[in-house]
């Protein structure tokens, strides 16, 4: 079965290269493609934090893995692609969940959404508590090392 997606939206921000760290200082705009009616964002301002689906459409199908070392760092173990967030996943799909700032017409601000300039955005949910962890996360230790410098 073959699936095909027609992108909403894409992401403008200062960021054009997939580097790994320091993206809280990123205000990312979402901007609706011209398909979509405004009033796709009507009552958006709501919510404090959105969804965010993407398509990292700069992977080439030959960097894609389904194993390997997050950051290719010989401390950490060797994991399967789902069991981490690395960009090269076999259907290129992100997701972030952010911060809204605001919306101005077609155009929503955010903070946290690691997605370069030019990103296509596949879709936008707002986050609802109810649909958060009911029970305590947890992760490996090597998690809480890789991100140290990812949003500071």
């Amino acid at each position: 079965m073959e699936i095909k997606l027609k992108p909403i939206a894409t992401v403008k921000n200062s960021r054009s290269e997939p580097i790994d760290d320091n993206w809280e200082t990123i205000i990312a705009e979402i901007e609706l493609a011209d398909h979509m009616p405004t009033e796709s964002f009507d009552n958006i301002s709501d919510f404090s934090h959105l969804e965010i689906i993407y398509y990292f459409d700069k992977v080439k199908n030959e960097d894609i893995v389904f194993s390997g070392r997050p950051r290719g760092n010989p401390n950490y173990p060797v994991v399967g692609i789902f069991g981490q967030r690395k960009k090269d996943r076999p259907n290129k799909i992100g997701l972030a969940t952010v911060e809204l700032l605001e919306r101005i017409d077609r155009t929503i601000k955010v903070k946290f959404l690691d997605a370069i300039d030019g990103t296509p955005v596949l879709d936008i949910k707002p986050v609802f508590k109810e649909f958060q962890p009911k029970t305590e996360i947890h992760q490996p230790a090597w998690v809480a090392d890789l991100m140290k410098k990812y949003w500071k």
